[in-house]
């Protein structure tokens, strides 16, 4: 329809004699009007903003029907020739809502149609074009004839032209004063909405005063008025595009809201979400009050929020969960005037509330299903250390006897006695001396004594000692909670026992040292690689060295035993450039 009314309207204008730049700057600025209004009301269909500038891109064109050769053409267009003024006067008293917030408004609104209907209709009644085409814009002698018309009275049409000038001057200076009351009684939110409009309406009102004047004095002014009838024009054009940026502008700072549910779903802390709603909603001095036990709210520094907000010109907002208000909003009233943006952000703030809700249950559960296996892996140390004892002062001290028992016994044998007894005490001793060297490593494997007694440096210092390649250890002084160093012990047993069966390593790196509430252990070698799945590695070995991991049953059984004391394992293994493991237990 717009593209339809711009040529039909640009033809009829071009039939008067009209020059192809007054061409270009009426299309652009109907046009300008017409595809503004288009976006806008697909980007906000709910706001009568967008219909109005359409509207008002259409009426643009209905005066230039004049210059047609219909009679009933030219006498509709005649009398719709202001259509368009009385459109923008209603666009600019419902900016950017897209409806009149008051009765005054409504009254102005329709005082600008109610002239274009039965002023426009009088006036068109009595309007001879051949009689004085000067009343017209089109100034077309040669236009018409008008099928409206039912007086030849030119003094009275001339009296009733004047008046209806002089009744759209006045409706023009009441839609500015109106404008100028909406200013000032307008919070800081609001005025930052309108004000790109208005620097556009200035230009355009600055225009029409020039009309005025121009239509007091059309001599003495004459000359002056081919110079400003290109920015004229030009401030017409801007008219639509500043509409359609502040609604957008509007738009994107509601979709702003977006980012503030991403920011929210990473769980950040109170002051971060607070910082996060400050730039969303542009207010500097908004406060997030959060619950506290006694009932009161307190922002997220631990300061108490006090009932009534004590800085002037702020209003709270309640956010309720479905438990009461468990958080507030203490903000700048001016956000109240956009209900839809305030009421966005309380919504991403109860999500946030109940997520926060929701992990604090997760994690007691978790802490909950977490002591049951670190209970049974507590009870399991304590049965394996007491093996160790228990194997350390009885079965090893009684070998230890018998085999200094048999070896006070070879020397006492007579110097002639039988060759082959000697041997076999020789072979008995040598045999207890296996059966002890085994027993040791089986309870160095079942629990290292020096790890209960010097702690984890020196444990991993004399694991290194016995394993076939070389080993690298640096471990930080310092001793942990039994459990942690036990488990950190295996980790490192079962990582080293795979590079050396498994990884063909040629060399090992060992790490061990306390970050913040966490003793971090890594072990790296530069064997093959291509560990895929922690179950895939696992030490069986029968040597003195893979003998003390074998408790482990792969580093699937390490990732349990770790996940068991609060700790987590992270395996890397590119095929072909050795595995790094790092475990991370809590040691407070």
């Amino acid at each position: 329809m717009a593209f339809v009314a711009g040529l039909g309207g640009c033809w009829a204008y071009a039939r008067i004699g009209a020059e192809p730049v007054d061409l270009v700057r009426d299309l652009s600025v109907g046009w300008a009007f017409a595809a503004s209004g288009l976006v806008a009301w697909a980007r906000r269909p709910a706001n009568r903003t967008g219909p109005l500038l359409l509207a008002e891109g259409l009426a643009w064109f209905l005066g230039n029907l004049q210059g047609l050769p219909v009679p009933l053409l030219f006498a509709i267009s005649a009398w719709g020739e202001a259509l368009n003024m009385a459109v923008l006067a209603h666009l600019l008293l419902v900016f950017p809502d897209g409806r009149a917030s008051t009765a005054r408004e409504r009254r102005v609104i329709a005082a600008g149609y109610l002239l274009v209907a039965v002023g426009g209709l009088i006036r068109v009644l009595l309007y001879d074009p051949t009689a004085d085409s000067s009343t017209s814009y089109l100034s077309c002698p040669e236009c018409g004839p008008n099928a409206f018309l039912v007086l030849h009275d030119t003094d009275l049409f001339d009296a009733v032209d004047l008046v209806y000038r002089w009744a759209g001057v006045v409706l023009t200076v009441l839609v500015a004063m109106t404008m100028v009351r909406r200013w000032r009684t307008a919070s800081r939110a609001r005025r930052r909405v309108l004000l790109p409009s208005w620097v556009a309406v200035g230009l355009t009102l600055t225009f029409v005063g020039w009309e005025v004047l121009y239509l007091l004095m059309p001599e003495a002014l004459s000359s002056a008025d081919a110079v400003l009838t290109v920015p004229s024009d030009i401030s017409e054009v801007a008219v639509p595009v500043v509409f359609l940026v502040s609604l957008l502008r509007m738009r994107l700072r509601r979709a702003s809201v977006g980012d503030l549910l991403v920011t929210a779903g990473r769980a950040p802390t109170a002051r971060d979400l607070q910082e996060v709603l400050r730039q969303t909603l542009g207010d500097s001095s908004l406060v997030l009050g959060l619950r506290t036990g006694d009932g009161g709210y307190a922002d997220p520094d631990g300061r108490p929020l006090t009932a009534p907000p004590a800085r002037a010109g702020s209003s709270v907002t309640h956010v309720d969960t479905g438990q009461g208000a468990d958080a507030v909003l203490e903000h700048d009233s001016a956000l109240g005037e956009d209900p839809a943006l305030l009421a966005a952000a309380g919504a991403v703030v109860r999500m946030w509330l109940r997520d926060a809700r929701l992990r604090a249950q997760a994690d007691e559960r978790a802490d909950k299903a977490l002591m049951v296996p670190r209970r049974l892996l507590q009870a399991a140390y304590e049965e394996r250390r007491q093996l160790e004892r228990d194997l350390h002062d009885g079965a090893q001290t009684r070998l230890l006897y018998t085999l200094m028992t048999l070896r006070r016994l070879g020397p006492r044998l007579p110097s002639g006695a039988d060759p082959a007894l000697r041997r076999t005490v020789a072979e008995a001793e040598e045999s207890l001396r296996q059966a002890l060297e085994e027993l040791r490593d089986l309870a160095r494997g079942i629990h290292p004594a020096v790890l209960g007694q010097s702690g984890l440096g020196p444990a991993l210092t004399a694991l290194a000692e016995q394993c076939p390649v070389p080993v690298t250890v640096e471990a930080e002084p310092g001793r942990y909670q039994p459990l942690v160093e036990t488990t950190a012990y295996f980790v490192v047993c079962e990582a080293m026992a795979n590079a050396v069966k498994h990884a063909a390593a040629r060399c090992i790196e060992v790490r061990s040292r306390r970050i913040g509430t966490r003793l971090v252990v890594e072990v790296a070698d530069d064997g093959v690689g291509g560990v895929d799945d922690l179950s895939s590695a696992t030490s069986s070995s029968s040597s003195s060295f893979s003998s003390s991991s074998s408790s482990g049953s792969g580093l699937r059984g390490l990732a349990d035993r770790v996940s068991a004391v609060g700790g987590t394992l992270e395996v890397e293994s590119p095929r072909g450039k050795g595995t790094w493991i790092r475990a991370e237990l809590p040691c407070e």
